[in-house]
């Protein structure tokens, strides 16, 4: 179902290239009577738009350098490595049953915390990192923290409460850019000091390209992730509350202290995830330091079935399309907000099974048609 989602949404992304292509839209005025024209126009627009994708985000065989040939790949890595890690978060939530929509807050607790220790603290390099990184989860978990404990004593809605929680980190990020512990003495521009360079990701391919350390912390943290969920006691315990809350409460499972902890170990991947763009690329803290890495998060781990080795892929999707689309942009003239409507449209089919079986006419899981074209059934039946 995912692969048929993804396939659908690029299907409707190439009507909406070729509604934005100006040769296409003259042709198609006289589409009867030369019908060629408006077929190879259609022909070179879907062409040129995505080669030029797969130029910006796997390879640029049009480069004249072997460094600028593989540095879209690079950048999609670069792209992808917070929206894995945030993915994992969610896809933790989502699999314990709840449903967390903070990322964005806790990312921008994360950043706040590894950011200031990142420039403001005096440390040996390597050490300097690490505390960075540690405090980066700290902030993240904490922030999690607060839904989960409300989620687990009051019954409080996490939908409500991380949604507030994320407005609130907002404000607070705006204050802290106008303090001198985060902009330094007589700084008017609301950004951060730069963080120390002990306290940077290193690079892994060299300055020529922006892939850092960062990626394979989030591939580590993916093992980490399926470890504690399909081989850990903690795992199961969470996976049975977001099955059956109840059922697992009657098996001696203690509910409340599973969503609570769960909610924080989501927020601190999200803290995790924030050390890519205050440690990794941007080295600043700025009111956009999060970007909308929190809300991709829910498409990526949605897309990737809450499971980690889905969600790396479908986070490797998602940062090819965003590496992708700037260069088909620039390229074709493509408006990017394109890119941004395959991501939607992505989330529509996913959140939709129904509407894809509907549109391939696939038979629903369990239906008579599908236990009757099973092999046993037809063994049986023979």
């Amino acid at each position: 179902m995912g692969v048929l989602a993804v396939v659908t949404a690029l299907i409707l992304g190439s009507v909406l290239v070729l509604i934005a292509d100006e040769d296409v839209r003259t042709t198609a005025g006289y589409l009867l009577a030369r019908p060629s024209d408006f077929l190879g126009a259609v022909g070179t627009s879907l062409t040129e738009a995505y080669s030029a994708l797969l130029r910006g985000s796997l390879f640029n065989w049009q480069a004249a350098t072997p460094t600028r040939m593989l540095r879209p790949i690079t950048e999609t890595l670069t792209v992808a490595t917070p929206l894995i890690l945030s993915g994992l978060g969610m896809a933790l939530a989502f699999r314990a049953g709840l449903f967390n929509i903070g990322g964005q807050g806790q990312i921008i607790l994360g950043a706040m915390a590894g950011g200031y220790v990142a420039f403001a603290w005096n440390l040996p390099a390597g050490l300097h990192l690490i505390v960075a990184i540690l405090a980066s989860i700290l902030g993240g978990a904490a922030w999690g923290a607060i839904p989960g404990i409300l989620r687990a004593t009051t019954g409080a809605s996490e939908v409500i409460t991380t949604i507030m929680l994320n407005s609130v980190a907002g404000y607070l990020l705006a204050h802290a850019l106008t303090t001198e512990a985060f902009i330094g003495e007589g700084n008017a521009n609301p950004q951060s000091l730069p963080a120390a360079d002990s306290a940077r990701y290193p690079l892994l391919l060299g300055s020529g390209f922006r892939l850092h350390l960062g990626f394979l912390i989030a591939l580590v943290a993916a093992v980490l992730v399926w470890w504690l969920l399909e081989r850990s006691q903690f795992g199961f315990q969470s996976r049975a509350v977001g099955l059956n809350p109840d059922a697992a409460r009657t098996a001696g499972i203690n509910v409340p202290r599973v969503t609570a902890v769960v909610m924080i170990v989501s927020g601190a991947l999200c803290g995790l995830a924030a050390t890519a763009p205050a440690l990794g690329t941007e080295h600043i803290l700025t009111g956009s330091v999060a970007g909308s890495i929190g809300f991709d998060a829910l498409t990526v781990a949605l897309l990737g079935r809450s499971t980690p080795l889905g969600t790396v892929l479908a986070g490797l999707l998602f940062g090819a399309l965003s590496a992708g689309g700037k260069t088909m942009q620039a390229a074709t003239g493509t408006p990017i907000d394109i890119v941004l409507v395959l991501q939607s449209t992505i989330v529509l089919f996913i959140a939709a099974p129904p509407l894809v079986r509907a549109i391939y006419r696939l038979p629903a899981p369990g239906s008579w048609k599908r236990r009757r074209t099973t092999p046993t059934a037809v063994a049986q039946e023979a």
